[in-house]
């Protein structure tokens, strides 16, 4: 087992704020957290479009392709959870850190975590966007079908079914997709990252 000892930071010869010069963009970590079907990825990805015609520098990290690479291996188990958004954190510092305005989709359901992830990067560098639609709403949805597995038993531990979600208490932005249509949770995020100077 390697000694953290033997782990030394190596200082960059080009800095954070060398980086955030170059690409004249504040950057950020806008974390959307909810329910599976509430729309994290679908209003993520309508997000990043919009800062990509801005000509903003972005990267989009979403649940499922983490789990196809970088998380490749992790279960559902709540433990397996901690570390899945643990290792997001790390990877979205190290774009905080390159000037990318870093977006992630993730169920993230619990709050330990996601404030875990709140507290690697400067207190105005992470923005929660609480993506909510009620549960009744998320299943009929079930862009995946995962729901109606999760009733019937073929998928364990599933969040809003068999493991909690715990509801953020201060998010910056609260998103009810059951009362808008993306277009208006588009509208009020950049809004929102305007008015902040992102």
């Amino acid at each position: 087992m390697l000694n953290n000892k033997n782990v030394v930071w190596h200082d960059h010869r080009v800095s954070k704020e060398d980086r955030l010069k170059l690409k004249h963009q504040k950057p950020c970590i806008l974390w959307f957290t909810g329910l599976s079907g509430s729309g994290k990825s679908t209003i993520a990805n309508a997000v990043e479009a919009k800062l990509y015609e801005l000509k903003k520098h972005t990267y989009l990290l979403d649940g499922d392709n983490i789990r196809i690479g970088l998380n490749k291996g992790l279960t559902f188990s709540d433990e397996d959870r901690v570390e899945n958004i643990r290792r997001i954190g790390e990877v979205s510092k190290f774009f905080i850190d390159a000037g990318i305005i870093v977006l992630t989709a993730f169920i993230s359901p619990f709050k330990k975590d996601r404030d875990m992830a709140r507290d690697l990067v400067d207190g105005d560098e992470f923005v929660e966007i609480f993506v909510d639609a009620p549960l009744e709403i998320c299943e009929q949805r079930d862009p995946k079908g995962l729901y109606k597995k999760a009733r019937t038993g073929k998928i364990k531990k599933f969040t809003g079914i068999s493991s909690p979600y715990e509801r953020p208490e201060k998010a910056e932005l609260h998103i009810k997709t059951d009362q808008m249509d993306i277009e208006e949770s588009v509208d009020i995020i950049m809004k929102y990252l305007e008015r902040k100077g992102y």
